[in-house]
């Protein structure tokens, strides 16, 4: 079947658009207006008038975070079985369907009888994730997620970046469903001294 093509004509801007001047003082104008006006509301509203009228709201970040949906995709985290071993199986799905290939696993034999594998080392770097969020659809077990709501993942240099396993691991859900980082490294982490030795 062959393409269709859609021609679209439009109208030639006139001589003011064309200069641009009008379009730029319209534009000054409209944030000017949207300035003054909330800056009256504010003023109002500090003094305790002017309830009815809302202003333009600001989120004080980060002394007040601003809420996510259920489903934001936020920093990974792998889950744990009831004894409190890693869940995931080492089945190379995520590291295979990442689009960033900014997982690395090695498997190695599990000897609890839970699987026949696990993961002897997990690592992500979120340097390079896009956060796409394609590891925790194609997991057969659930074992990583993506809904820790941690969104401050920020480093001093890109090894920082780097989590392993058991960085993934170190984590407490509490009753109101929110998620604690607990490594040693909330968000910010130095580089291991033994691997700064080894490279």
């Amino acid at each position: 079947m062959p393409a269709r093509t859609v021609t679209v004509t439009r109208r030639p801007l006139t001589l003011i658009e064309r200069l641009y001047v009008g379009e730029l003082l319209r534009g000054i104008l409209i944030t000017s207006k949207i300035f003054w006006v909330n800056l009256w509301r504010h003023s109002l509203h500090r003094v305790g008038l002017g309830k009815g009228k809302p202003a333009m709201a600001t989120i004080l970040y980060p002394e007040v975070k601003r809420p996510l949906p259920d489903r934001y995709r936020t920093r990974h985290r792998l889950m744990k079985l009831e004894d409190g071993t890693e869940r995931c199986v080492a089945c190379m799905m995520c590291e295979t369907v990442c689009p960033a290939y900014c997982i690395e696993i090695v498997a190695e034999e599990r000897t609890d009888g839970y699987t026949e594998k696990r993961p002897r080392s997990f690592v992500i770097d979120l340097g390079k994730c896009i956060y796409c969020g394609n590891c925790v659809e194609v997991c057969p077990c659930d074992a990583i997620r993506m809904d820790t709501k941690i969104l401050e993942v920020s480093a001093e240099s890109r090894d920082s970046m780097v989590y392993r396993k058991e960085d993934l691991l170190n984590w407490e859900e509490l009753p109101d469903g929110s998620v604690v980082d607990l490594s040693h490294r909330a968000s910010l982490r130095k580089p291991d001294t033994e691997e700064a030795a080894a490279k």
